[in-house]
């Protein structure tokens, strides 16, 4: 069974700190619509999910939100969270509480995927998140509690990935994820109109001021954020990341 993992989160949910809130809105960047969300990069509700305790995986958010409202919490917030095989398993590493199920790839390779560099979102031991591209990861070597790989990276040190152009014309829905300078801030953003890579990645650069952000999927991007009304339903999902919330927290 695998549903021990997130009632062990639940249940130290209740110590988390009061300031910590979720905000997402729609916003307009070059004329184009975004929604974003920013967390505290600690913000304890932070996980990753992927398999379901039937051994599938979770694939939707209803799905996830229903086994999580089992267990007596609740979903406030939860996005795809990186590419993944016919089968749903992670193309990349992934990391779910400290078990590892798929390795680090570190080699170039075919799709936006193997677009290097792409790189790696992960939660360390700590449940401090950290935006790292791959072979700098590979280096650090961490005892990631959360990881998922995924590509290209968006953003690498202030500078936009080599590979983009400003007039490319390859649109599609995208999702992403960015760190702020300081390390504080999280930010999530789905396109919410087919925009190109260059547009996205200024997107976190520009707009949201992120040094390091990573590029999570497209086509495929979903994003469920019940505060503004939104839970988007569409092809079966691989890993996804979220914020999870107890009741007991609220009760405090």
């Amino acid at each position: 069974m695998r549903t021990w993992p997130i009632l062990l989160l639940l249940l130290l949910l209740p110590a988390c700190r009061e300031e910590t809130v979720q905000a997402c809105e729609a916003i307009r960047f070059e004329d184009q619509p975004f929604t974003v969300c920013h967390f505290a990069a600690d913000d304890p509700g932070l996980a990753l999910f992927h398999t379901h305790a039937d051994g599938a995986p979770f694939a939707d958010f209803d799905r996830l939100a229903e086994t999580i409202a089992a267990e007596g919490g609740d979903l406030i917030f939860a996005m795809n969270a990186g590419m993944y095989h016919e089968d749903r398993r992670p193309v990349g590493l992934y990391v779910e509480n400290s078990e590892q199920t798929a390795r680090l790839v570190t080699n170039a390779g075919p799709g936006n995927f193997g677009m290097l560099p792409n790189g790696v979102f992960w939660l360390d031991g700590e449940g401090t998140a950290h935006v790292t591209e791959t072979l700098a990861y590979e280096a650090l070597a961490p005892e990631a509690r959360f990881a998922t790989q995924s590509g290209p990276m968006l953003v690498i040190d202030g500078a936009l990935h080599p590979a983009f152009n400003p007039d490319g014309t390859s649109r599609k829905r995208r999702n992403g994820v960015g760190l702020s300078a300081d390390g504080d801030t999280l930010w999530f953003a789905i396109s919410d109109a087919p925009v190109n890579f260059d547009t996205f990645a200024r997107l976190f650069r520009d707009q949201l001021r992120s040094p390091d952000a990573l590029y999570l999927d497209g086509v495929v991007s979903r994003l469920h954020a019940p505060s503004i009304g939104r839970d988007d339903g569409g092809t079966d999902m691989g890993p996804i990341v979220a914020i999870v919330r107890s009741p007991a927290r609220n009760a405090r």
